[in-house]
This record gives structure tokens, sequence and C-alpha cells, in this order.
């Protein structure tokens, strides 16, 4: 269902927090663009941005700069009744089914908030009967939807959450870590259930979470995010079979090998983080990799080594031997 028209573009988008010290940049001149019935996963360590970078997106934050497209319009400073057209095209499916769900409202409920907040529906019976559908497609027995959140386990629990976000029939979703709160048994169900509805219904997602192995299964690109800056962006499969960024190296050989031929050289990274407030203009993996040289003082650009195959890193052909 995929088509070639970015459906999200994001183009030099900046989010800095201030703080007594300073400006924190927590999400620096980030790029990006995701089309129809695709999925973005953006990856990273905690503390990287990725989450901040999807609520700037959404406009559950205001960026310091840069801007956001939705199908081609502007919405980085929209208001009013156009921000609230543009919500309805862009929801959120949250990392902690246990907190992001009001403990006193019923399923049913819960499900029909962003109904009634719409507009679309004439009659409650209408909006329930909406509700049941959505509960129906994301695989909650009816019989639960008068139960209260603290009544269902954590994989129904986020079901409702994914129900509640589609209520509004988005194009673009945003899935900051829906599985790392959910045990392992179920996170595959959740994960496929989400493969599937966006089969179904066509939507763009942009996938945020710090497990290569869960974003490689959903992901058709990913992003690579270092102390609030994209570091490397390629195709899935390019970026796991050809990885270029020294930091990307290191995520990777985290990853436990199943071949026991092959095993993964586990990189451990040596040296201080840099702090992300008032950083310097220079590479911010530089004081823990170890290919930084003098060179790397100076800013860097997210650039196309290969086809479709960015980094932002100085060194990358010489390092890889390109």
């Amino acid at each position: 269902m995929a088509d070639h028209s970015p459906l999200i573009e994001v183009k030099n988008l900046k989010k800095y927090f201030k703080v007594p010290s300073g400006m924190n940049h927590a999400v620096d001149e980030v790029s990006f663009e995701i089309c129809r019935g695709q999925t973005l996963g953006v990856v990273g360590e905690s503390g990287c941005g990725k989450s901040t970078l999807g609520r700037t997106i959404i406009r559950l934050l205001e960026a310091t700069d840069g801007n956001v497209y939705l199908h081609g319009e502007d919405i980085t400073h929209v208001k009013g009744h156009q921000l609230k057209q543009a919500r309805e095209k862009m929801q959120i499916v949250f990392q902690d089914p246990y907190s992001s769900l009001n403990p006193r409202l019923r399923i049913e409920s819960t499900i029909m908030e962003p109904l009634k907040y719409s507009g679309r529906y004439s009659s409650k019976k209408k909006m329930r009967e909406e509700a049941n559908r959505l509960m129906e497609l994301v695989g909650i027995d009816e019989r639960l939807r008068q139960s209260f959140p603290h009544e269902l386990d954590g994989g129904r629990r986020q079901r409702v959450g994914i129900a509640r976000a589609l209520a509004l029939h988005p194009d673009f979703v945003v899935c900051d870590e829906p599985v790392s709160a959910l045990d392992v048994s179920i996170q595959a169900q959740v994960l496929n259930l989400l493969m599937d509805l966006q089969e179904q219904m066509g939507m763009a997602y942009m996938f945020v979470t710090h497990d290569l192995s869960v974003v490689r299964h959903i992901a058709n690109d990913i992003l690579v995010m270092y102390l609030g800056q994209a570091v490397e962006k390629a195709p899935t499969e390019e970026l796991f079979h050809r990885t270029l960024h020294p930091y990307t190296k290191a995520l990777l050989s985290a990853i436990p090998s199943t071949d026991i031929h092959k095993p993964m050289q586990r990189i451990r990274l040596k040296g201080e983080i840099t702090s992300p407030i008032n950083p310097k203009p220079g590479c911010r993996f530089a004081a823990r990799c170890p290919y930084a040289a003098e060179q790397c003082r100076q800013p860097q650009q997210l650039t196309e080594i290969l086809p479709d195959h960015f980094v932002k890193c100085c060194r990358c052909r010489e390092i890889n031997g390109l």
C-alpha cells in the first residue's frame, strides 16, 4: 500500500529546552520523509531525543526551528481549527499502557473520547458502535468494554491505546516504544497487530525504539540518533548489512548473535558522553569514537555516502574503505 510521495516530511527540525546552564539541544536539525504505508524506525540510546522528536512532529511539543509537512502542508505553527485538523491525522501510541489510560474511564469510554472530540458523530449510539468496531479491529473481546484499565493485562491495555489512536483514522502514527513495557511473550502479538493495521489502513509509522531486533522486524528504513542528531539513515537491510557510522556499529554489536560460526564482536565504547547542553559544533560522538581525529571538531553534515544511505561522519569513507 506504500506510495512514493512523502506523507510526512521533516526538515531541519530543532527542539531546544532552556535549562539553568543554557540550552539543551534535545533534537538538532533532523530531516527525513515517510511515505504512506511505510515505517521509519528511529533508534538510539536513552536520552538521544527519539521520543522528543516524535512528540515535536505531532505538535505535543512546539518546535524551536525547522518545519514539519503533512501531505505537503506546513503544520509547524498552525493554530486553532487547522491544528485540530492536523492532530486528527496524526496520533501517538505511548510507551506505557499502564499510565497512558485514564484509570477512571471504562475501556469503551476511553475509545469514545476522541470520537466526541471530532464532532463527526450525531449520537452516542453511533459512537458506541464505532468504539466496538475499533475494539474488534484490535482484538479486544467486546465483553471487556465495560472493564477498567486495571482489570486488563499489559497487552490488552496497549491494544486499547492502539484503538484510541486509530479512532480518528489517522494517516501518521508515532509508536513511542509501544512494546518495551510489555512481556516478551506478547510483544510479537502487538507488533504483528501494528503491521496488520498498517496493511489494512495504509498509515505511515514512526516507530521509536531502542531494540534493534524489533525495528528490523517492522521498519522499512532506520534513522539512528545520537545526542539529538541523526547520524545514519538507510533502508533497514542495507543498514544491517553495510553499517557505516561507528556509533551504529557499536549499537549493532550489542545484539546477541545466533550464529556460532560467526559470533558478533562486541564494540565497547569508552570516554564520556558529550553534554547536549550548549554542544560544540563538531561531531558529538567524537569523545567516544575510536576513529576520532582533529577534523571531527568541525561541523558535520548528513551526507549520502551510498545510494539512499546517509551518514554524518567526515571520516566515513576512509574508515569503511569506500
